[in-house]
């Protein structure tokens, strides 16, 4: 399968790999990685749960075809180099030649005309990057949006000034489908969010960092059994069994079956010698059950062997 994309730089017969990945064109080695690691672990067929086989094909094309080799591009010092050089003539070139410049995204077009360019131009980067990989069958139109977000900023780094753009009815450039990123955050993203960077930070061993962002997320939702497991894991990460105590058994309360609160409470008990388990009535058949999407994925092994 072949991918194609006509729109922002890729118009120009360049390769925008800060597009594949999301990030601005700006972004250092440490940030570049990070996208990486999250992107290519929502494509890999092993941690891809879809029962569409066509679906995880065409992940795996995803990841293959454009993004690891963004990765390898934007990750190597020397091609990284000659990459940034190009970009910055593209810009320059794409100014001399900006009469033939044709933006059809309107988060594009609001950015040609915006007073913060930076601001406006990171944080749009860093919603559509949220759900990015989401819809698989839309990926090819969203990076073309994000490589459109590029070309304006670049142009508008060098000095561009854009006119007011036509809206869609005006225009005769193609048509953008809405993109679920670009509208209004649902209730409980917020939340969502907060987990995700916890989760991020707890794969570092950032502990009081992953700790604050579940507190936060815990002041939006108390009742959030996912919450309570991912905090207890924090605390018994850093050896406060009693507070780690609390949150699993909370856990439990809301979701008996509930796989990290199990090993982590089983965890407790071996580490204090606590038969106090019982309490929680957790029964042969419970603990034989396979983790199921509360304790499975990154968090199979946190209870064995941590560095503190």
């Amino acid at each position: 399968m072949s991918f194609k994309i006509d729109r922002g730089l890729f118009k120009y017969d360049f390769i925008d790999h800060h597009a594949v990945l999301c990030i601005p064109v700006d972004a250092d080695a440490k940030d570049i990685r990070k996208r990486y690691l999250k992107v290519a672990r929502r494509l890999h067929p092993d941690s891809r749960v879809t029962p569409d086989p066509a679906e995880k094909q065409l992940a795996t094309e995803l990841l293959s075809k454009l993004v690891n080799p963004a990765y390898e591009k934007l990750s190597q010092e020397k091609n990284y180099a000659e990459y940034i050089l190009v970009l910055s003539h593209m810009g320059k070139r794409l100014v001399q030649e900006s009469a033939s410049v044709e933006l059809s995204s309107d988060i594009a077009k609001q950015l040609a005309t915006a007073p913060n360019v930076e601001h406006i131009y990171k944080t749009a980067i860093a919603k559509i990057a949220e759900t990015q990989y989401e819809s698989l069958q839309q990926a090819l139109q969203v990076i073309g949006v994000l490589s459109e977000l590029n070309l304006v900023y670049l142009m508008r780094s060098v000095g561009k000034s854009f006119a007011a753009q036509p809206t869609p009815t005006q225009s005769h450039a193609k048509q953008t489908p809405p993109l679920p990123t670009l509208e209004p955050p649902k209730q409980d993203s917020a939340v969502i969010q907060y987990l995700r960077r916890a989760q991020d930070l707890m794969e570092k061993n950032q502990l009081a960092q992953a700790r604050v962002e579940l507190q936060d997320a815990l002041k939006l939702e108390p009742n959030n059994s996912r919450c309570h497991s991912l905090i207890g894991v924090v605390y018994l990460k850093q050896n406060q069994t009693t507070m780690a105590k609390v949150h699993f058994d909370r856990t439990l309360q809301l979701d008996p079956n509930d796989q990290i609160a199990l090993a982590g409470r089983r965890k407790i008990e071996q580490l204090t010698g606590s038969k106090s388990g019982a309490k929680l009535k957790v029964t042969s058949d419970t603990k034989a059950k396979q983790p199921n999407k509360s304790g499975g994925g990154l968090f199979g092994g946190l209870f064995g062997g941590n560095k503190k």
